[in-house]
C-alpha cells in the first residue's frame, strides 16, 4: 500500500525513517546518510511528515516541505509516551511517525531561516553578556585580594581599570598588573562585540513593524521585542493569552488529583530566554511604578502592598506576556490605561 505518513527521527550522520500507510500499519524502516535524505523524500510521494522540534530540525522541515511534503515539528518530550520499549532511532521513528498523526499533538511552526538567523544573534549576545560577567567577577575577586574595592555594577568596574591602568606599584604589584591586564583586554574586546551584535538586533528591530509594535508595552524594549517576534512564528497557534503565558512558562504548575486543585510556583516551561527578558522586564516596571502614580500603575501598586516583590515580577510578566498576545495576534499597539479612559470619554 502507498505509504502517507513518515516518521523521521534526524540526527548529526545517520538518520531513521518509518513510514506507514493509510491504515497506520508499518510499511516501510530505513536508514538514510545524511547525503541521502533529500533524496529519498524527491521520490517519495506527497505524505505527511513527523520531526522532532530539535536544533536542526528547522532546517530539514524546510527542505523537505519544498519538495512538496506536509511536514509538522512535534516537541520532544510530547513524542516519548509513543515509545514503545527500549531507546532505539527505529522505535523513535516509529514513535514519530505515530505521534504525528494524534488529533491532540501539539505541534511547533517551522521557523524561517531570517529568524533563526536573529535568533543567533541573540544567542551569541546572551553568551558574551555571560562571559563579560565571568570576566568582571575575576577582576573584581582578584583585586579584592589586594584591598582594591569598587562598588557594585558593571558601569563601576572603570573604577578598578583606571587603578590597573595607573602606575602605582604600591597598589598592584607588577606581575599582577600583568596578569590583570590580560582580563581588562578581553573585557573591552567582549564589550565591543555586544554593542556590535546590539547594533545589528536594533537595526532589524527597527524594519519590522510587530517588534516597534511590542516595544511600546511597558517593561519591553528591543531586546525583548526582536526575541519575542522572532521566537513565536504564529500568534494563532495560541488559542488564548493565558496559553501564551503558560507556553513560556508564567503560570502556576498545576499537581490537582481527586478534585482537590493544588498549584505550586510557575512551571518554568518552555523558552527560558524569553522568561527572563519578561521578568527583567516586570523589575523595571516596578521600580518605575513605586515611584510614579498614576493609572497604569494603579494595579501594580496594589498588588505590591499585598504580595512579596519577586512574585510581583513574575505576575507583571506574566501580565505582560498576555499583553504581548494580544497586540500580535490582533496586529494592534499598545494603549496604556489612562489613554484607554480618555478615549472612552
Amino acid at each position: 500500500m502507498e505509504i502517507t505518513t513518515i516518521g523521521l527521527d534526524i540526527a548529526k550522520r545517520v538518520f531513521q525513517v518509518h513510514g506507514a500507510d493509510a491504515g497506520d500499519k508499518g510499511q516501510l524502516r530505513r536508514k538514510l546518510q545524511r547525503a541521502d535524505v533529500l533524496t529519498f523524500f524527491a521520490s517519495m510521494p506527497p505524505c505527511l511528515v513527523g520531526i522532532e522540534a530539535c536544533s536542526t530540525a528547522h532546517h530539514w522541515a524546510r527542505e523537505i516541505r519544498a519538495l512538496g511534503h506536509e511536514v509538522r515539528l512535534m516537541p520532544a518530550s510530547y513524542v516519548k509516551p509513543y515509545v514503545k520499549r527500549g531507546k532505539t532511532d527505529a522505535a523513535d521513528a516509529e514513535a514519530i511517525c505515530e505521534a504525528v498523526t494524534r488529533p491532540t499533538m501539539r505541534f511547533v511552526p517551522i521557523k524561517s531561516a531570517e529568524q533563526q538567523a536573529v535568533l543567533m544573534l541573540h544567542r551569541t549576545r546572551d553568551l558574551l553578556v555571560r562571559q563579560r560577567t565571568m570576566l568582571v567577577n575575576a577582576l573584581r575577586g582578584h583585586m579584592a585580594e589586594l584591598g582594591i574595592i569598587a562598588p557594585q555594577g558593571i558601569s563601576r568596574v572603570g573604577d578598578l581599570l583606571a587603578v590597573l591602568m595607573g602606575e602605582d606599584g604600591a597598589k598592584l604589584p607588577r606581575l599582577a598588573r600583568q596578569a590583570l591586564q590580560g582580563l581588562s583586554a578581553e573585557l573591552e574586546a567582549v564589550g565591543d562585540r555586544v554593542k556590535q551584535i546590539d547594533a545589528a538586533i536594533m537595526a532589524w528591530h527597527k524594519e519590522n513593524e510587530a517588534s516597534r509594535c511590542l516595544a511600546t508595552i511597558p517593561g519591553i524594549g528591543p531586546i525583548t521585542a526582536s526575541a519575542i517576534v522572532a521566537t513565536v512564528t504564529d500568534p494563532a497557534q495560541f488559542q488564548s493569552a493565558r496559553q501564551f503565558a503558560a507556553w513560556i512558562g508564567l503560570v502556576p504548575k498545576q499537581n490537582s488529583s481527586g478534585g482537590k486543585e493544588r498549584q505550586g510556583g510557575i512551571s518554568k516551561q518552555g523558552d527560558r530566554y524569553l522568561r527572563r527578558l519578561l521578568v527583567l522586564g516586570a523589575t523595571a516596571v516596578i521600580r518605575h511604578a513605586r515611584t510614579k502614580a498614576n493609572a497604569e500603575t494603579a494595579w501594580l501598586r496594589g498588588v505590591l502592598d499585598r504580595r512579596p516583590v519577586r512574585l510581583v515580577s513574575v505576575a507583571q510578566a506574566n501580565k505582560t506576556a498576555r499583553i504581548v498576545w494580544a497586540l500580535l495576534a490582533r496586529g494592534e499597539t499598545y494603549h496604556a490605561p489612562a489613554a484607554a479612559q480618555a478615549a472612552a470619554a
